[in-house]
């Protein structure tokens, strides 16, 4: 997956041809989507003994900072991703080079709806999912949390091309990728990941435990932004960018 395959000029589809409707369909979709796959990649991460999936890269560091400071309770994960979700935005701001109410205020509205998300979907897949013993689960297990990466990079695709609200993160990206990287969704996923490099190496320095990193972290760090570019292009392919 190179960035020649996933670029997309940022000077087409700049208006909004979407209804409301449409848009909020899509939206509540890829949200749904989103905390799934986010949470898949944390659980079955936790359920392989000793670890060596981790999870997506923003989750892998969130989600080691919540076990750093908070002893890894499933309840503050949630409120974990609020907070950054809330300081990535400020930064979003900065690197716009302008305040926009409307982005602001919309990347603040997501984290409610995606941090409730997070904790439901999190005390679910717990309770469910069972610890992996043998190698048919853990196999299992490695291919449900790349399948969760795979989720959150699709799921990013549709709602940034809905552009109706973002989470900040993916904001970020998208600010990076039609300013700075001439539509190239790897190389502004890259660079957006700055951020969660920096929370993560605060955590490890709190606690040092690197069971939140693994396989699956380096996978969604490879080949999460590629995904997203190929989800745009094959994920309903007529919906296209919106406002950009």
């Amino acid at each position: 997956m190179t960035a020649k395959n996933v670029t997309i000029k940022a000077t087409s589809n700049s208006g909004r041809t979407l209804t409301i409707g449409a848009s909020l369909s899509y939206f509540v979709f890829s949200l749904i989507i989103n905390a799934a796959g986010n949470v898949l990649t944390v659980v079955t991460s936790q359920k392989i003994h000793p670890t060596f999936l981790g999870s997506a890269y923003w989750t892998a560091a969130q989600a080691g900072f919540n076990k750093a400071a908070f002893g890894g309770n499933s309840a503050s994960l949630g409120w974990i991703f609020f907070v950054v979700g809330v300081l990535t935005a400020i930064l979003n701001v900065f690197l716009q080079g302008h305040f926009n109410w409307r982005k602001f205020v919309g990347n603040v509205a997501f984290m409610v709806p995606f941090s409730l998300l997070i904790s439901f979907f999190a005390d679910m897949f717990s309770r469910v999912l069972p610890d992996a013993h043998g190698v048919a689960m853990t196999i299992g297990y490695t291919a449900l949390n790349f399948i969760g990466v795979i989720m959150i990079a699709l799921a990013i695709s549709i709602y940034q091309r809905v552009n109706l609200i973002l989470h900040p993160a993916d904001d970020l990206m998208q600010i990076l990728r039609f300013k700075y990287f001439k539509g190239s969704a790897a190389k502004a996923m890259w660079a957006s990941y700055i951020p969660p490099t920096i929370i993560g190496i605060i955590a490890i320095f709190m606690l040092p435990d690197f069971s939140n990193y693994g396989l699956g972290t380096i996978f969604a760090f490879l080949f999460q932004g590629g995904i997203t570019g190929l989800g745009d292009r094959f994920v309903f392919p007529r919906l296209k960018h919106q406002g950009i």
